[in-house]
């Protein structure tokens, strides 16, 4: 008997211990919620704050529509976000653009980057609050300020995402092209906030007591997670290759040289080009009013001199105008250091400060012989001078001239770029790689005798770069910086790309994100069914726990009166008198004395 009163004494005592870890465990999490409705409504204090009845839906019907805005406007900022975080390999063109319709210089895709980038965090942030305060069950109440702040956000995503696509839709092609790489780590991700968002739906779902409103809260959620769990089916990507089919990684050409390093277009920058390794070099060239080639990207040349200092009334009117002893007085590399169009352009040491601040127009035969004595490949982008000027007809027959009369450089290295599929290079020079702007039929373009294709890494095909590699046509793409970009290209087969950054890429030895089927496989399936074990726990952990299937279930009345005298409605309130709970030591049930 006294064994046995003993032990009974321990179990009530342990009982007792379970009622005060779980009360001051409750009181110990008063300070989280009381921080996340504080952050959310701006109400601080317990007594403010509401909690979702079973039965109830999270808030009332105006909060419910600006729960609903705030999901739409994290939608769109996170749209706004990826756009320009994957825009970033046109950085530098989007630059200039806004320089050439503003007039005055400053790195404005790096200020729309850390704009896009605090706004998503904002949203995410109140979105985080509130998943958190649903599945915590407290009602939601966004307080006015961020009404206004969800408003802003809103309406700045719209309007940014509407100019993006009039002045510059075909970077949405560059987005298309970076689900070929991110698509299978986003589905890990998107199926990772679906798990979390699963303990608040479940939540709600079986503290419902309408089949309506269970309907209403699962049936999307079911949607969108089984959308997420079969889009793989649809996913494709280069980069995932069977072992040993990695196709040979591409040519680098210098875009210009190495703008990032020195004024592009300029010697300094062709020879930091050869310095870093690259294959080829890409120019721009026109010709000037008496007959000399030189190398200039812009009509106009205002960008990339000082024409406005030493010839003001010149500033806007055409390069090719100008004699070649009017061009050779103009420094082509202050602007650089000036302006910094490249945020690497900071690091430079002091000795290529002063070099950059040196350096002139650079003529077509200076910058080919460099290329003979380094034995690098050319590619040029030719430029027609206007009508009226003394070469407007013969202005490629005089390019040629130099190219073979006044330069050492071998012609097999030179690639003759033309948008004209039909014209006659080898007319001009047998030894010259007709180089084509654009896609064409093979069969026309073997008929013309083209070797090789230049095209915007935007037009990227694998099937298209494939097949012009069977009829031994290569395909260069322009303009790829970043390695992301890369990566998909080297897995499409290109051939070459034009790059601004030569160093960062001569120093991958792989392509990003590459793996086999298998590996990918593996990764869909385990991923796919690690959370649907998750969620399925989830759901029945709830449901277990609103129904009331404890393993104590004697102890549910004490519970429940105890939770009563801590509920959130009641703080603060005087307290109504309570019977008193007395408790039998023998069935340790509690009975109420008066």
């Amino acid at each position: 008997m006294g064994g046995a009163s003993i032990n009974l004494e321990r179990l009530r005592l342990g009982k007792l211990k379970i009622v005060r870890r779980r009360l001051l465990q409750r009181y110990e999490h008063q300070p989280f919620i009381s921080l996340l409705a504080g952050l959310y409504s701006c109400r601080w204090k317990r007594y403010q704050r509401q909690k979702t009845e079973p039965g109830q839906w999270c808030c009332k019907k105006v909060e419910n529509v600006f729960f609903l805005l705030l999901i739409a406007t994290f939608c769109l900022s996170l749209v706004f976000l990826y756009f320009w975080g994957e825009a970033q390999n046109d950085y530098n063109d989007f630059d200039w653009f806004i320089y050439g319709n503003v007039g005055s210089w400053i790195l404005w895709s790096i200020l729309i980057l850390i704009a896009s980038v605090f706004l998503f965090t904002y949203v995410a942030i109140l979105v985080v609050l509130a998943v958190c305060l649903l599945s915590e069950g407290q009602q939601l109440h966004l307080h006015w300020s961020h009404k206004v702040g969800t408003l802003v956000v809103l309406v700045v995503s719209i309007a940014a995402l509407v100019a993006l696509s009039k002045l510059w839709s075909p970077e949405w092609n560059t987005i298309l092209l970076s689900f070929q790489i991110t698509a299978a780590y986003l589905h890990i991700g998107a199926i990772a906030v679906m798990v979390v968002l699963s303990w608040p739906v479940a939540l709600y779902f079986v503290r419902m007591n309408k089949t309506v409103s269970q309907v209403l809260i699962i049936t999307p959620f079911l949607i969108t997670l089984v959308f997420l769990y079969l889009i793989p089916l649809g996913m494709y990507s280069p980069c995932i290759l069977e072992e040993g089919t990695l196709p040979p990684k591409p040519s680098l050409i210098a875009h210009r040289g190495s703008p990032q390093l020195a004024p592009e277009n300029t010697q300094m920058s062709f020879e930091k080009a050869v310095e870093l390794g690259a294959d080829g070099l890409e120019t721009d060239v026109t010709i000037s009013f008496d007959g000399v080639p030189f190398l200039m990207h812009d009509r106009t040349l205002k960008r990339t001199t000082d024409v406005q200092d030493v010839y003001p009334d010149l500033a806007e009117v055409n390069a090719a105008t100008l004699s070649w002893d009017k061009l050779s007085r103009l420094n082509a590399g202050s602007w650089f250091l000036k302006n910094k169009p490249f945020s690497n352009v900071a690091s430079l040491t002091p000795e290529d400060r002063k070099r950059a601040l040196n350096q002139s127009i650079y003529k077509l035969s200076d910058f080919l012989e460099l290329a003979h004595w380094n034995n690098k490949s050319v590619v040029f982008d030719l430029y027609r001078p206007p009508d009226g000027h003394p070469y407007s007809d013969s202005w490629t027959g005089q390019i040629v001239k130099v190219i073979l009369n006044e330069t050492s450089i071998d012609p097999r290295l030179v690639c003759w770029l033309t948008n004209d599929v039909t014209l006659d290079v080898q007319s001009m020079s047998p030894e010259f790689q007709k180089t084509l702007g654009g896609k064409a039929p093979v069969k026309k373009l073997v008929a013309n005798r083209v070797v090789k294709l230049n095209l915007p890494y935007n037009e990227m095909s694998s099937d298209d770069i494939r097949t012009y590699a069977a009829a031994n046509i290569s395909t260069n793409l322009y303009v790829v910086s970043e390695p992301w970009l890369f990566s998909l290209a080297w897995c499409s087969g290109a051939y070459s790309v034009t790059t601004n950054d030569v160093l960062a890429l001569k120093r991958m030895d792989r392509p990003l994100f590459l793996m086999t089927p298998a590996e990918y496989r593996v990764m869909w399936i385990l991923t796919d069914s690690v959370s649907a074990l998750l969620i399925a726990l989830i759901f029945l952990l709830h449901w277990w726990r609103e129904r009331g299937l404890s393993c104590c279930p004697e102890n549910n009345g004490l519970l429940e009166e105890l939770d009563m005298s801590l509920s959130e409605e009641g703080y603060g309130r005087s307290q109504p008198t309570s019977p008193a709970v007395q408790c039998d030591t023998k069935s340790l049930g509690c009975a109420e004395t008066k």
